[in-house]
């Protein structure tokens, strides 16, 4: 018989992109290798700390705005589609990254936070915007 709590802590971990899990506070309650490799911050570091860690200043309030919507309405805007948008790796550098959202909810149906799995885009951004950037003259 497999251990499904274990089983289920390891596909977290394991997955290629970084998973994030806060409760209704916005507290950071799971954070895998993935988001690690991508941000920056160990476990221990993100663990119990705020989501702004993550969120570039100029973004914060558009995010809570977001987050706090979501949470009155259990509903996202977004339903599920990827989105671009920035991210604050530990360095201080920022990144690209592609987001997915879900509510998480309890056996009642109550949501009880937000998950969100992200990957990073910046080379991928960068490389089409230097594309269509117009040639350098000198």
């Amino acid at each position: 018989m497999t251990d499904h709590s274990q089983l289920d802590a390891n596909i977290l971990n394991d997955v290629a992109d970084a998973l994030i899990y806060s409760d209704r506070s916005g507290t950071i309650t799971r954070w895998n290798r993935a988001s690690t490799a991508l941000f920056g911050f160990s476990a221990a570091e993100a663990l119990g700390q705020n989501l702004d860690l993550i969120i570039p200043e100029h973004l914060r309030a558009a995010h809570w705005k977001g987050f706090e919507a979501a949470l009155a309405s259990g509903a996202l805007k977004l339903a599920g589609k990827p989105t671009l948008t920035r991210a604050l790796h530990q360095s201080g550098r920022k990144l690209y990254i592609e987001m997915t959202f879900a509510l998480v909810r309890d056996a009642g149906g109550a949501v009880v936070g937000s998950v969100a799995m992200a990957r990073d885009v910046t080379e991928r951004v960068e490389r089409e915007r230097a594309a269509k950037a117009p040639p350098q003259t000198s």
